[in-house]
């Protein structure tokens, strides 16, 4: 069987460096290229909507947050772990393609809520069902016991990184 991309690297690297214990790489590298090919394969469901990765995150939120399907902005920042700046740009885009609105916060005059259009409901529930036939099709080269333990395991491992609040 020939070795994979992170194969090789970590036996040049334990060819130049015996020293050293390359064997985190064979998680960590295998992770880092699998995550770069999910992506693509992700976005090519986003572009088929017309939505970047943002766009689809920040639509997707609203619908999760149910009716009326708001949230305000800085909530939406906090969802989708961007920065406010960036959630404005977002939001300025999604409001000028007639997918989501802004309005004045009932609760705090000062604050402001987005929503969802109409439009933008239609189609994130569209994409998000094409996104999830996505995913499906993505795991199926794996048993549904592999992807249980898979995703035992990077639940265990993300734990350490992130609170349950987050």
């Amino acid at each position: 069987m020939p070795l994979d991309h992170v194969a090789r690297i970590q036996a040049e690297w334990a060819r130049e460096r015996p020293d050293l214990d390359v064997s985190p790489q064979g998680v960590i590298g295998r992770l880092h290229r699998l995550a770069g090919h999910l992506t693509e394969q992700l976005m090519v469901v986003y572009r088929r909507f017309g939505l970047g990765e943002g766009d689809f995150d920040v639509l997707a939120t609203l619908r999760r947050a149910g009716p009326p399907f708001e949230r305000a902005p800085g909530e939406l920042a906090q969802f989708t772990m961007v920065t406010t700046g960036a959630m404005t740009k977002r939001i300025d885009r999604l409001e000028r393609d007639g997918l989501v609105t802004r309005r004045r916060s009932t609760a705090d005059g000062r604050g402001r809520v987005v929503a969802l259009t109409l439009a933008g409901r239609e189609l994130i529930d569209t994409a998000f069902t094409e996104h999830m036939r996505n995913e499906r099709g993505l795991l199926d080269g794996l048993s549904a016991e592999d992807a249980a333990a898979l995703e035992a395991l990077l639940t265990t491992w993300l734990a350490r990184f992130e609170t349950a609040h987050d």
